[in-house]
């Protein structure tokens, strides 16, 4: 089951660096495709939360 529709998908984007964002279901995050960025945000109960000051640097 996704994350976050797929419509809402394509046109959320990171704030950091404004790349796509693809969905890591396995972790529940929404990651950004940006290698030289590459955070991470939290969806909590089927929303997104794109802050910065919540997302995480995954390990690489």
């Amino acid at each position: 089951m996704p994350l976050v529709e797929a419509a809402l998908l394509d046109i959320l984007a990171c704030p950091a660096c404004h790349a796509p964002l693809r969905e890591d279901e396995a972790d529940g995050e929404l990651v950004c495709t940006d290698e030289g960025c590459g955070l991470a945000y939290p969806v909590r109960d089927g929303v997104p939360v794109l802050l910065e000051d919540e997302a995480r640097r995954p390990s690489r």
